[in-house]
């Protein structure tokens, strides 16, 4: 039975390569960006099943008439995909204030903002998948990504109390954990003024096998399956790691972290006071 996926920045990236599969295989798709002029290619090959619409998730009102627009066509939102986010790489002193006040605004508000417009309707459905797209710099940080790792550690709070908020209503919510692929995000993304003082660290960050190996940034299109085989599963997890570089680090920096909370569990302890 063909599912309702709705899409925010389906226009590009990870939002179009999933639109396609989806659509391929016969689901029909509501799918966002804030230009809908990245979307007629969606229209002109897949037709009435796909529903384009121009939205800027910032945008409250916006994001809860997108919802109410796509459930009235469709009849239904089965899964809901908040895609759409911004990145912003360079220093905690370089930052530029506006834009970070803009990222959180995009990736954590857009977030927000679309999955409260969708709650209504899987409450009443008494079903519903909603799948928060964050990051591996969700669960753990790399120097000169602090803001937009901030946005996505943000998100994962966010959604990990939404999942035990709405699981009595037949809700079920997934954190897809990508680490880097090699998508335009980069380039898309705000980079800070640089301060010359951090050149050096810089330069030794990027020479690391984490970003300078052959592999280390993963196939797009090669995500597509998991995205299906995740929406289409009954008991779906709280939180999908894509691609093979993202676990190992993880298992690695949270040995560190149980480790130095086990050396200062004595001081701990003492100041609970009681």
């Amino acid at each position: 039975m063909a599912k309702t996926i709705f899409i925010t920045g389906a226009s590009r990236g990870f939002g179009k390569i999933w639109a396609e599969a989806f659509l391929e295989r016969g689901d029909n798709v509501v799918a966002t960006s804030r230009s809908a002029g990245g979307l007629k290619d969606l229209v002109v090959k897949y037709g009435s099943v796909v529903l384009p619409m121009e939205l800027e998730v910032t945008n409250r009102a916006a994001c809860f008439d997108a919802m109410a627009k796509a459930k009235f066509h469709f009849g239904s939102i089965d899964v809901v995909i908040n895609n759409a986010g911004t990145g912003l790489f360079g220093t905690v002193e370089e930052l530029d204030e506006q834009a970070a006040k803009d990222i959180i605004d995009a990736n954590l508000f857009g977030t927000l903002w679309i999955t409260q417009a969708a709650l209504p309707i899987m409450r009443a459905q008494g079903s519903g998948h909603i799948v928060q797209l964050s990051s591996a710099l969700g669960i753990y940080s790399f120097a000169t990504a602090g803001m937009y790792c901030a946005s996505k550690f943000a998100v994962e709070g966010l959604s990990e109390a939404l999942a035990q908020e709405v699981k009595g209503f037949g809700i079920k919510v997934t954190l897809v954990e990508p680490n880097g692929y090699a998508t335009d995000f980069n380039n898309s993304s705000i980079q800070s003024n640089p301060i010359s003082a951090y050149d050096n660290m810089k330069a030794e960050l990027y020479a690391l096998p984490e970003f300078a190996a052959a592999d280390a940034y993963g196939d797009p299109k090669a995500t597509s399956e998991a995205i299906l085989e995740l929406v289409d599963t009954p008991n779906p997890p709280l939180r999908l790691i894509l691609g093979k570089k993202a676990l190992p680090l993880a298992q690695y920096i949270y040995a560190e972290r149980l480790a130095t909370w086990e050396d200062w569990k004595d001081v701990s302890v003492k100041a609970h006071g009681l």
